[in-house]
């Protein structure tokens, strides 16, 4: 029997936001990059065919240069958004570029007492990082409305069943990929490996001991994705990472190139590895909570929470 490496993570529970009910508000922010107005249409139907009244700022198709309007107009919609008691959760619009820009404008106090589901991917890691490890609250890895179009029939189930479910989450890929195998348990953080990596020497570094952390990226070429893990091996966000999940790298040169950097790079470390998550820039990608424990199991080929990741009260 393989002897299972405990996490090292944070003991205190992290808040759980409160589950949706048919009717509920859907708040729409924008904290990255521009868009077309249409590029919303699908995204924002399929969020009231689910149920849900959705909320959409005026100034939503505000722009910027290539910004979604001006960085205080960004962070005080989120800030506005986590303080409305009429609305229950947040979608960001897009990813792109631009979250890091505001994280220092976010009201971290405020969206404390008011943990909501967020929900967003690639340049949204920044914000999911900052409010899992600022404000301890879980956060939800998944579609932005731009590529809800795009998505496969399991991507958009899975962002829909995100705001009601209260089982524990269970991730079985199709076809894991074991670079190395073992046993592991931990929080699940991480993202977007180039945003991640953009954390390092800020207020706002990575830091992830005792956790299994979630990879994925688009268009990086393999010497930067090495760069990226060796930057954030010599900064010492790596220290300590109990264990690797690998979602898609698209348009970054043959998966088994990218796999074994990723070994190279995590091999000692005497960890559980393993590729074939169904989460990243690709049609399928299953929306995952963040910050919730878990347990990756290499031999059953699966990520498995230990608990859920909204509270379903039946009221607000």
């Amino acid at each position: 029997m393989k002897k299972m490496r405990m996490s090292k993570a944070r003991e205190k529970p992290l808040a759980r936001p409160q589950g949706l009910k048919s009717g509920d508000t859907v708040g729409i922010v924008a904290p990255a990059g521009a868009f077309q107005e249409g590029a919303l249409d699908f995204g924002i139907e399929l969020l009231k065919e689910t149920g849900f009244s959705v909320r959409i700022p005026e100034d939503l198709y505000a722009r910027k240069k290539y910004l979604a309007g001006s960085d205080r107009r960004r962070a005080e919609t989120i800030n506005r958004f986590f303080s409305d008691d009429s609305i229950q959760a947040i979608v960001c619009a897009r990813g792109g570029f631009g979250s890091m820009r505001i994280l220092d404008r976010l009201d971290y106090a405020a969206i404390r007492k008011n943990p909501k589901i967020f929900l967003g991917f690639s340049d949204i890691t920044a914000l999911l990082w900052a409010l899992y490890a600022r404000c301890g609250m879980i956060v939800f890895h998944g579609p932005v409305l731009t590529s809800l179009q795009q998505s496969d029939t399991d991507s958009v189930d899975s962002f829909r069943q995100v705001f009601f479910s209260n089982e524990p989450v269970r991730m079985v890929p199709d076809e894991p990929r074991v670079l190395q195998s073992g046993i592991a348990s931990g929080r699940v953080v991480g993202g977007n490996l180039a945003t991640l990596c953009h954390l390092v020497g800020t207020d706002y570094q990575p830091d992830f001991n005792g956790c299994l952390l979630l990879l994925e990226d688009r268009g990086e070429p393999l010497y930067k994705i090495d760069r990226m893990l060796t930057q954030l091996h010599m900064a010492g966000s790596l220290e300590g990472v109990a264990g690797i999940l690998l979602g898609g790298f698209e348009s970054c040169g043959a998966e088994a190139a990218v796999f074994e950097i990723v070994y190279d790079r995590f091999h000692k470390n005497n960890i559980p590895i393993m590729g074939g998550f169904p989460i990243g820039h690709g049609p399928r990608n299953i929306t995952l909570p963040l910050g919730g424990g878990a347990v990756l199991d290499t031999d059953r080929g699966c990520l498995s929470f230990l608990a859920p990741a909204i509270r379903n009260e039946g009221v607000h």
